[in-house]
């Protein structure tokens, strides 16, 4: 098979090659192609993969090609992983400091920084989902674009259910909460969660039938012996009678969490930004000894883990991240199973961002939603979910209300619909405000300029 990875020279790129160096069976990806318009960052990922290969001793490693042209990367491509950042880190970093100077959360996912991100994002990857149609019909796309939710929606409209939006926070948390109970294969665990991306809940965990989360409801120490308890406390959980995504940290804590941002020495992307400058730099020496760009990127990435969130531990007091919370949802393993269940129809059953259908009664068929799906040869199919409780409901039709608008947005180009998309979302406060972060970021970015 043949995999194209549009954005290849991101820095998450080498997860997903070292899951496919670990994929020995039948029919598994032979050819990798990396496709990007920066090319530092494409040769310098060129050169983490070579040495991946290397390092693990695997006879026929997928073959690697990079290139920066597009339809050369597409055509032939059995899948498409879409991993692009508008913008760069450099667009991040304002997003968050625009956000922040008007007193409200900038995260490149959530808030006035998801929507400014989504913003400049969404006609891109219209454009891309069209090529993508022309060049590539017969393609699988597997969107890792954040933000995913509304990306994966905007590019359905011409790819239908060929797309498909994939998150490892989902599957962190379910792994966090199974290993917690004492569930010997978590994967064989039932994960009851729904949701939006970054804005789902875990309402139970069901292994052989039986559902385990109340146990771990009731045990009040078990609750904040990790990642998702501390941030929240047990007290708020038992309250909730579900474990939140760590995303929804964003919506529960708002003022402290914007608080604590506002007084941190620099904000997540500007931090990244900075991280990847240097790592970048390094890897891509075209003069440097066998293996040195792969630890340049073990090094960074590190650092990268260990301060996640930092902001929003600061806040609930739990200081550093723990060893056993250090290790990602791994959404290059998702990925890997989703390839595999639709390439070789191996039925697995895998949290992803698909269209609604019927599954949530208060969403129509078209809205995006995150939850348990069935895949087989055909795609994913959502499976059928309980209603939402009345406090989830306001938040996940509030925000996909300021999706829409996104959508809609990038389809006008009316700053009306760029305001109405500000000023609907849950996080931002005011009418007024949401006209100041639109003037704000299109002062800012060029990608806004189509706005008027």
């Amino acid at each position: 098979m043949r995999l194209t990875i549009l954005g290849g020279g991101g820095f998450r790129v080498p997860l997903v090659y070292g899951a496919l160096l670990g994929d020995h069976a039948e029919g598994r990806v032979s050819r990798v192609t990396l496709y990007d318009e920066d090319p530092v960052r494409l040769a310098a990922m060129a050169r983490v993969l070579a040495d991946q290969a290397a390092a693990s001793g695997v006879a026929d490693a997928p073959e690697v090609t990079a290139t920066r042209d597009l339809d050369e990367a597409l055509r032939g491509a059995d899948f498409v992983f879409s991993a692009i950042r508008v913008g760069g880190l450099e667009g991040r970093a304002a997003d968050e400091r625009i956000a922040l100077a008007e007193g409200v959360l900038g995260q490149e996912t959530v808030g006035a920084g998801g929507i400014a991100y989504g913003l400049r994002t969404v006609p891109v990857a219209r454009e891309l989902a069209r090529r993508i149609a022309r060049v590539a019909p017969d393609a699988w796309v597997i969107n890792f674009t954040n933000p995913a939710g509304v990306v994966t929606e905007a590019m359905s409209e011409e790819l239908g259910g060929r797309v498909i939006g994939i998150c490892d926070s989902p599957v962190g948390l379910g792994r966090r909460i199974a290993r917690l109970l004492g569930v010997a294969r978590p994967e064989e665990a039932w994960i009851d969660y729904v949701g939006l991306n970054h804005l789902g809940w875990v309402r139970g965990l069901r292994v052989g039938g039986r559902d385990e989360l109340p146990r771990l409801l009731a045990d009040v120490e078990a609750l904040e012996s990790f990642e998702e308890g501390r941030l929240f406390g047990a007290e708020w959980l038992r309250s909730l009678g579900a474990i939140p995504n760590e995303y929804l940290h964003y919506y529960y804590f708002n003022r402290d969490t914007v608080r604590a941002y506002q007084e941190a020495k620099q904000t997540r992307g500007a931090f990244l930004r900075d991280q990847q400058r240097g790592f970048y730099a390094e890897a891509g020496r075209p003069e440097q000894p066998a293996g040195a760009a792969l630890a340049a990127w073990d090094r960074t990435r590190a650092e990268r883990e260990a301060t996640y969130m930092s902001e929003n531990r600061e806040v609930a007091g739990v200081g550093e991240r723990e060893e056993s919370d250090l290790e990602s949802g791994g959404y290059e393993k998702v990925a890997l199973a989703l390839m595999r269940a639709i390439a070789r129809d191996e039925r697995a059953t895998l949290i992803l961002n698909v269209r609604n259908g019927s599954t949530l009664s208060v969403l129509d068929p078209e809205a995006v939603i995150e939850v348990p799906c069935l895949v087989d040869a055909n795609g994913a199919h959502p499976v059928s979910v309980a209603p939402l409780p009345l406090h989830a409901v306001g938040l996940v039709t509030s925000v996909k209300a300021a999706e829409r608008a996104v959508l809609a947005a990038a389809a006008s180009g009316a700053r009306a619909d760029a305001v109405k998309a500000f000023a609907l979302h849950p996080l931002v406060d005011s009418v007024t405000v949401a006209r100041r972060l639109l003037d704000g970021y299109a002062a800012e970015h060029p990608g806004l300029a189509y706005l008027r």
